[in-house]
């Protein structure tokens, strides 16, 4: 692939998704050049249980991208999910170095390592780090602190963490399928790159990726990264609801579940399948609603929740949602996912006018890579061909402040 083109991998428990696209002439956004998907085998819950038979879903899928693509891929972002992937919030404060109490440089990683030295990650890797609030001399900075002057300086910093084990039995996935890890990408992250507008990320809102077996939640506000979240339930748990409720095969609830079949057809009302669905549905929003209870955002969150992910629906999800979280409610679309229009070996999934919210996280890992998409909240480092720790390093955020 040449230094326009990037591919994205996306490891689901129910599907690995792959995207490989280029940059357009002149920078204008991305054309897609191929996807490619296969049913997940040897994942659980968003995290590799056993290597070997995910590499051969890697494998399908990749064989598929690159088909469609008319080029093989050597290397790409990939996505993290999954129940170990965790946020959390953390302080640390330095006494200015200069003597003239000028902040440099030097001031600002020092106290983002000592934020970083408060927090236990035991058996976790740092995925990504964002500082959320500087302070000087016990008053907010606002814009960039390089320049002020001050004595005592205070970082606040979010850490998305991952475990160990399970990083490491992804990365060896992806390179047992022949392809290097340029970059690992948290999923709700990869999603928001195409799903929410900095409009929406400012004013405040949600993100939830719905998958098969977990929900991910990103919440965003000031256009920073709030809070991450899993939940351990998914869409997956609707099927298997359906199924026990009617007393059908899970194909059958499969297929009511997503309208392929109708209810007049296996002998059911639509009314019996829209309460069991519902009752679903809302235990995941009060999952929902009590982290945002949690961390102060219940009904205050102006865009709303933005809903993305294999497992979702429309119209009956964003009522629901606007019933249970009292917040406005759409199902996301992906901006500036079109097909390439000279590529005639484009697959099912991507012809028509953009890709399904399903291929979000995919398309996402594609516009990171290219580096064409910038954002204060998200500057992350570009890792070596071969990656084993996987630090987004402070010095790459630091590029938003300088002159």
């Amino acid at each position: 692939m040449s230094h326009t083109t990037t591919a994205g991998i996306d490891i689901g428990s129910h599907t690995v998704r792959i995207v490989i696209a280029r940059e357009r002439e002149g920078g204008a956004g991305m054309e897609i050049l191929g996807t490619g998907s296969a049913e997940s085998r040897g994942i659980r819950n968003g995290y590799i249980a056993h290597v070997n038979e995910a590499t051969r879903s890697i494998k399908e899928a990749l064989a598929r991208a690159e088909k469609a693509a008319g080029m093989p891929v050597r290397r790409a972002l990939v996505s993290l999910g999954g129940i170990s992937l965790e946020s959390a919030l953390s302080s640390g404060s330095v006494m200015i170095s200069r003597i003239d109490g000028k902040v440099t440089d030097a001031d600002i990683l020092r106290v983002m390592e000592v934020a970083g030295a408060n927090i236990n990650f035991n058996n976790r890797k740092i995925i990504h780090s964002f500082p959320v609030r500087f302070r000087l001399d016990n008053k907010d900075v606002l814009g960039r602190p390089r320049g002020m002057q001050g004595v005592k300086f205070e970082v606040k910093m979010l850490f998305v963490t991952a475990l160990s084990q399970h990083l490491d039995d992804l990365i060896a996935a992806v390179e047992n399928a022949g392809v290097d890890v340029e970059d690992i990408v948290a999923s709700p992250l990869a999603a928001s790159v195409v799903t929410l507008s900095k409009a929406q990320r400012t004013a405040g809102c949600v993100l939830a990726n719905i998958g098969a077996e977990t929900v991910s939640i990103a919440v965003f506000e000031d256009d920073q990264l709030v809070s991450l979240e899993v939940f351990p339930i998914g869409s997956t748990h609707i099927t298997n609801d359906i199924a026990l409720g009617l007393k059908i095969p899970l194909e059958e609830a499969e297929a009511l579940k997503t309208g392929v079949a109708r209810t007049a057809s296996i002998g059911f009302s639509q009314k019996r399948l829209d309460e069991i669905v519902e009752a679903r549905l809302r235990d995941i929003f009060d999952l929902v609603q009590t982290h945002l209870k949690k961390i102060g955002r219940n009904g205050l969150l102006p865009a709303g929740i933005v809903f993305t992910g294999g497992g979702i629906s429309g119209e009956p999800l964003e009522e629901i949602a606007r019933s249970a979280l009292a917040l406005p409610a759409r199902v996301a679309t992906l901006r500036g996912a079109a097909p390439s229009p000279r590529n005639a070996k484009t697959s099912t999934e991507e012809r028509g006018s953009s890709l399904p919210t399903a291929w979000s996280v995919a398309y996402g890992l594609c516009l990171l890579g290219s580096g064409g998409y910038t954002s204060d909240f998200f500057e992350f480092n570009r890792a070596t061909n071969k990656i084993h720790t996987h630090v987004f390093k402070a010095l790459d955020w630091l590029k938003q402040f300088m002159p």
